[in-house]
Parts: structure tokens; C-alpha cells; sequence
């Protein structure tokens, strides 16, 4: 259905009762300025008020077609419908407007009395005309705004396949080693990873807080077999606040970063929170003096931008290397 469906938003719809409205609104003066009955408001007001009802009806029959109509009938009904309906706008907006006028002594009136449906019929046929005009313009904006998402997409899933080869290395490497030690554990750790992986490979490039908490808690159980379980982790944040909306693997990789930098062979302590729409990442690991994003920090930089989402921005603090992703809002 999409590809007969207008799309079109409030926006669009508020440009199109303007300029319908402006356009009646020339005709008047056109009207007003050629004859000498006609320089009356009245003319400008009819003109006016008849091309607003034309694209309201528009908004009327446009609506009704998309979810009511065209869903239930023939595909090859689709296009004789739409051409009926763009018809049926202008024909019964000038009608519309008309009677409402015809209870008036306007000048206007009077004019057009003898003419009124032949006019109707014309508006009808005008209008048929822009609709067939407005849906080739539409059509070919939201096929170049879907082209314009998929490769927005496409960008997106490259950059979340640069993500975690060297963590499943080395986790595939503490596993071979862990089969030697602890069977038991070997067999836990293998079923965390395969948790984790099947998360990874989710087509989904936002996912809920909750969602991304519970992949960086599988994370630390991976990793925390090389590190004897000197990695703590501590999230501070509200039940309500768990559903908003962002990037898969972010917190992860900020999480991960600070144990590739931060960790001193002895604990680190990492802790999440969320503070002002801003999600923190802060640890008490290893302060470096300049940090340079690589290619996991400037991958989640990317993401967040190509995703509309936030910024992604780190200091210092109270001994602590801290990492924010400013969002936008809560989504």
C-alpha cells in the first residue's frame, strides 16, 4: 500500500492549507481588480475561505483513503480511488463553501449563482490535477528520505561490526583456558558468551536501558574470568528511567574501555548512573593523562550522531576517569 499511500505529515498539511489559501486569495484579486461589482472583502473572503475548505476536504478524503479504504479494496482500484477522491475535494469544498456564502447577499453570490456547478466541476478537475502532482512530489520525497534511512542504516550496522572482536578473542581464550582449571565454569562462561552473542547480533540499533544494563552484566561475566572477579560493577538508576532508548553496545564499550585503560591489577570499580538525561560512566582505574579515541570510542561518537541521539564527551573527576553520553532527550 505504501507505494500509493501519501504520506504526508502536519507539516506538509499546514503548507498545503497556505498555500491553498494564498492561491485563493490571487484568484480574489484577480476577481476584485477586473470587475467593478466585485471590489468588495466579501470577494477576497470567499475566494479565501473555499480554498481552505478544498484542502480540508483534502485532509478529509486523503485520511479516509490511507486507513480506511484503501487497505480493504483492490490494489488496482488504489489509483482510480485517489483520482476520485482528489476530484471529490475540490468539487465539494467549492460546494461546501458555496452554500455556507449562498445564506449571504455578497456580491460574489450573486456572480457565480448561475455558474456555481460548472465551476465546482472545474475546481474538481483542478484539484484532480494537483493531486495527481502532490502524490508523484510525495512519492518521490519518501523514496528518497527511504533511501536516504536504508544507507543511514547501513552506516550504522557497519560501525556496530567493527564492535567486540577482540573481546571475543580473548574471551574464546579464557574459556580454552578455563576448561583445563574448571569444567563447571568453562561450560557457564560458553553459555554467557552464547547470551551475549545472540544479543550482538540483534537487528536492533537502539534498545532500551534495561536491555543494554543486562548485556554489560553478561560482559563482566566473561571478562571477569581473566580478572578473578576484580572487576565491580554498581548501577545507579530508577526503574522508570530503564526504558529509554539507546545505542546497543554503548555502555558496553564505555565499560569496556575503562577495563582495557583503566584496570591497575588490583580493582576497579565501575559505576553507571544516569544524572540529567546524561548516562555516566565513571571508574577509579588508571587516570591517563590524554585520552585518545580509538576506534571504539569514535565507532559509539558516530553512532550517536548518526542516530540523532546524543554526544559523547569524558573529564576528570574526584580521581576518576568519568565518560557522559549526553542524550538529547529521553526517547
Amino acid at each position: 500500500m505504501d507505494n500509493v499511500k501519501l504520506k504526508i505529515s502536519k507539516l506538509d498539511w499546514l503548507y498545503i492549507i497556505i498555500i491553498g489559501s494564498l492561491f485563493g486569495f490571487f484568484i480574489s484579486l484577480c476577481l476584485y481588480f477586473l470587475n467593478n461589482d466585485l471590489r468588495e472583502s466579501s470577494t477576497i473572503l470567499f475566494s479565501t475561505i473555499s480554498s481552505i475548505f478544498v484542502s480540508l476536504f483534502a485532509f478529509l478524503f486523503i485520511s479516509v483513503s490511507n486507513y480506511l479504504i484503501l487497505p480493504n479494496v483492490s490494489e488496482k482500484y488504489w489509483y482510480i480511488l485517489s483520482f476520485v477522491f482528489s476530484f471529490l475535494s475540490g468539487f465539494l469544498g467549492f460546494i461546501f463553501s458555496y452554500y455556507i456564502f449562498s445564506l449571504t447577499q455578497f456580491s460574489i453570490i450573486n456572480f457565480i449563482k448561475p455558474y456555481w456547478l460548472y465551476i465546482a466541476i472545474i475546481i474538481g478537475f483542478l484539484t484532480l490535477l494537483i493531486g495527481l502532482i502532490l502524490h508523484q512530489f510525495l512519492s518521490m520525497k519518501y523514496k528518497n528520505e527511504s533511501i536516504i534511512n536504508d544507507i543511514l542504516k547501513s552506516k550504522i550496522k557497519a560501525l556496530e561490526n567493527e564492535l567486540n572482536p577482540h573481546f571475543l578473542f580473548n574471551a574464546l581464550n579464557s574459556i580454552s583456558e578455563l576448561i583445563y582449571i574448571d569444567q563447571k565454569k568453562a561450560e557457564k562462561a560458553t553459555l554467557d558468551l552464547s547470551h551475549f552473542l545472540r544479543n550482538a547480533i540483534s537487528t536492533e540499533s537502539l534498545i532500551d536501558f534495561d536491555s543494554e544494563i543486562k548485556m554489560v552484566e553478561t560482559y563482566l561475566k566473561i571478562e571477569n574470568i581473566r580478572f578473578d572477579n576484580n572487576i565491580k560493577l554498581e548501577v545507579n538508576i530508577s526503574s522508570e528511567l530503564r526504558r529509554i532508548k539507546i545505542p546497543k553496545f554503548s555502555i558496553q564499550l564505555l565499560v569496556e574501555n575503562a577495563i582495557k585503560h583503566g584496570f591497575n591489577l588490583k580493582e576497579l570499580n565501575i559505576v553507571i548512573s544516569y544524572k540529567n538525561n546524561n548516562i555516566v560512566v565513571s571508574n577509579d582505574g588508571i587516570l591517563n593523562s590524554n585520552i585518545n579515541f580509538g576506534t571504539g570510542l569514535n565507532n559509539l561518537k558516530k553512532r550517536l550522531e548518526l542516530l540523532d541521539i546524543g554526544n559523547l564527551i569524558h573529564k576528570k573527576e574526584d580521581e576518576k576517569m568519568i565518560f557522559i553520553i549526553q542524550l538529547k532527550g529521553k526517547n
